[in-house]
């Protein structure tokens, strides 16, 4: 049977339009000049102006950004230690188990890691005193509880597709293994290592009910704040900071192409 293209070409606009025109919209109604986000009332860049002097959302950010590097950081670090245990170290005592404890952030849901790790919070800070309340500490551990669980899984499929002749080239000349997995694998599996790290920073910065569970008085994440805005009414600041996130996400893959173009080139 024979498909008609015109049919794909609908459905595959129609696809792309659910998932981006209310992107559009936003970034729109980010120039209202009307306080009511449904109602257009001419075009302005207020709104732009009045978020540059909102300290709580620019605070808020800053924090968010803050614990998502230092979260992907540590995931990819942690991650990719965990993945190079599970695919080079063959069938270790305990492999079962630490397998199943490494991708259980992956199918638990949010609310039993926030209570379960809010719970280990307190629990230790009434034993031996730490952590000091709640923060940027602990949204953080949090974070890289979970964040390192999805790059280890892309570190182990990239470490599992690697051919290790090269490896064991560099080996055969004398080469130590310390030096062949840092000049080595490390450049082979770089690619993915920058994935689970972007992936790692987007997780961290999307996170809202996690974050909800761990944090305090004096660290507030951006989720927290745009959802604690919306639930009082939607104000075109939100659409602001949403069009300046996603000018920035835009940017930042271009650049990544361009520069992955010039590499492939090169």
């Amino acid at each position: 049977m024979k498909r008609n293209p015109w049919t794909l070409y609908t459905v595959l606009a129609f696809g792309y339009a659910f998932l981006y025109v209310p992107v559009l919209l936003l970034i729109i109604y980010s120039f209202n000049e009307s306080r009511l986000v449904t109602v257009w009332g001419g075009f302005s860049t207020k709104w732009y102006g009045e978020l540059l002097q909102n300290r709580q959302l620019l605070d808020a950010a800053w924090l968010s950004v803050r614990i998502a590097a230092v979260n992907a950081t540590f995931a990819v670090l942690l991650g990719t230690l965990a993945a190079n245990a599970l695919v080079r170290h063959g069938r270790f005592r305990g492999r079962t188990g630490f397998s199943l404890l490494l991708t259980a952030p992956l199918v638990m849901p949010d609310v039993i890691i926030g209570l379960s790790l809010l719970l280990l919070f307190v629990t230790l800070q009434q034993v031996i005193g730490w952590p000091d309340g709640r923060g940027f500490t602990t949204i953080t551990i949090a974070h890289i509880t979970f964040s390192m669980a999805y790059v280890a899984v892309v570190v182990n499929t990239r470490l599992g597709q690697m051919d290790r002749s090269l490896e064991e080239a560099a080996m055969d000349l004398g080469a130590r293994p310390l030096t062949v997995y840092l000049q080595i694998t490390l450049p082979l599996i770089a690619p993915a290592l920058v994935s689970g790290w972007l992936l790692a920073f987007t997780l961290s910065l999307d996170d809202l009910v996690i974050a909800s569970f761990v944090s305090g008085p004096g660290s507030t994440t951006l989720p927290m704040v745009v959802y604690s805005s919306v639930r009082m009414g939607v104000s075109p600041q939100i659409n602001a900071l949403a069009t300046l996130i996603v000018l920035f996400v835009t940017l930042a893959v271009i650049i990544a192409g361009l520069a992955m173009r010039g590499r492939r080139e090169g």
